[in-house]
This record gives C-alpha cells, structure tokens and sequence, in this order.
C-alpha cells in the first residue's frame, strides 16, 4: 500500500523535440542500463522495446524474444510532444512530455497513482536522467551499458550524503545521478567503467563488520547455491527473487556474498 500519490522528474537534452522523441522510443534498449534493479526479470531480460502508437505496448523482453513482460499500454502517442502509458505492473499512470527549449528538449516524467489503485513503482526519477547521458554519447557507435560479473555493495548511515562525498573527493560518477541534498533513494549507483558500486543504508544488523558485500553474478545460480550449500558455506538466504534472483552466504570468515544469475546478455 502506497500513500505517495505521484512521483516526477524532468532533464534537458542536447536535441530537438522530435528527435528527443524518437530517441527515448526507438532506442530505449540503448539507453536503458542493464543493471540487477533495472528489470522486473533481470536474470532472462534481453531487451526493452516500445511498440509505437497509441495500444502499442512497452515491454520487457526476455529470451526467446517472443516472451515478454506487458509493462504497460500507450494511451497518447504524439511524436514530438507527448507519450503516455497505462501500466500493466502496477496502479499508475505515466505521462512524458517533450518541450522545446533553446537548444534542446526539457523531458518531463509524471507518473500518478490512478483513482483508487494502491500500487506504484515510481523508478522514472532515477530510470530518465540515463536518456541525456546517452544522447550525449550516441554519435560513438555504442552498446547497451551492461554491468561487470563482479560489483560491491557499501553501507552508510547517509548513502546519499555518501555518494555525494564519493563523487566530489574521489571523482566517482554514476551512470544515474548524484543525489541531491534532500533527496534520499533506498538504491544509489556509481561506476567505474563497467563495475558498480552499490550504497545502502546500514542497519543494525549490519553494524560490527557487515558494512560491505561483494556482489557476483553466475551462470547458472542453482548449480552455484548447492555447491556452496555442499561445502561449508553458511546460507543467509536462500534464492529469493526482487527484479533479480539471488542468494545470500558468509564465507569461513564471515564476509557477506551476494551471488545473482547473470543476465542472458551479460558477457
């Protein structure tokens, strides 16, 4: 149950209206980072695509690609000035506007909890600053940001305040964005290179030497959850799934590891 009735956010990019447009539709599978939160079946997701036109379908799409996930129907398909979509994944709506600046486009993303629905994902404010990152960058022959085999997860009382010191000391960046102050998202990513480093709050259970992680990702998770079960590893959690599935374990020393299946597209 959620009481946060709508969530929004807007970014300025270096193209025409037309042209920002065609580039958030056509080449969402470009611009859309293949992180482990990114999808809602990250371990068989391959692509994001949106079917054009209004009942056009905006999906998720995994291997074979003729099985998807419905994430939503356009409801208004305007090149150039509007896009909006109901969802099929939960009880909001979302409406992106494309307006003209000198220069360059403002993009705005609202997305509202329809009249009594009690389920929302607000991910746009963290999922649209990736467009104008990669708008900047796609004259470059590129391909879709995918993340190493092997990431770390730190844990901070203020992981936003974190991130914000990480990047103006260490100069760390973040295919996302660098929280303001005030703003506090329970997932912040940096990057370096292709490699991810995840700020989580730390809780309680985690003070005393659970401040850290190492994240890896495999091919084949449940051969890897009953070899490590065989052999004197000490399960945390079993494969549970949220976007990605996963499981928890403690080495012979007590080191927290997250192993996760690897996505088909991940190399």
């Amino acid at each position: 149950m959620t009481t946060k009735q709508s969530a929004s956010a807007s970014v300025e990019v270096a193209a025409d209206p037309a042209t920002a447009f065609r580039i958030f539709t056509e080449e969402i599978d470009l611009w859309w980072v293949r992180g482990p939160i990114n999808f809602f079946d990250s371990a068989r997701a391959t692509a994001m695509q949106i079917e054009p036109g209004v009942g056009g379908r905006i999906l998720e799409v995994y291997s074979p690609p003729d099985d998807v996930l419905e994430l939503g129907t356009i409801t208004d398909w305007e090149p150039g000035a509007v896009l909006a979509y109901r969802s099929s994944v939960d009880d909001t709506e979302t409406r992106i506007s494309f307006d003209a600046l000198d220069g360059g486009t403002r993009v705005t993303v609202v997305q509202s909890l329809v009249q009594g629905g009690s389920k929302a994902f607000y991910f746009w404010p963290n999922i649209l600053h990736w467009v104008p990152q990669w708008i900047d960058r796609r004259d470059v022959p590129q391909t879709p940001r995918e993340l190493d085999r092997l990431s770390i997860a730190l844990y901070y009382e203020d992981p936003a305040g974190a991130a914000r010191w990480l990047h103006s000391v260490f100069g760390l960046g973040s295919w996302d964005k660098i929280p303001a102050e005030g703003e506090d998202p329970s997932w912040i990513e940096l990057h370096v290179g292709s490699a991810a480093i995840l700020l989580f709050k730390l809780t309680e259970e985690r003070v005393g030497g659970l401040d850290h992680e190492v994240w890896v990702y495999v091919d084949d998770l449940d051969a890897h959850f009953a070899r490590s079960s065989e052999n004197g590893a000490k399960i945390v959690s079993e494969i549970h799934q949220h976007g990605y599935r996963r499981y928890e374990a403690d080495d012979l020393e007590g080191h927290r590891w997250i192993f996760a299946q690897a996505r088909p597209t991940m190399q």
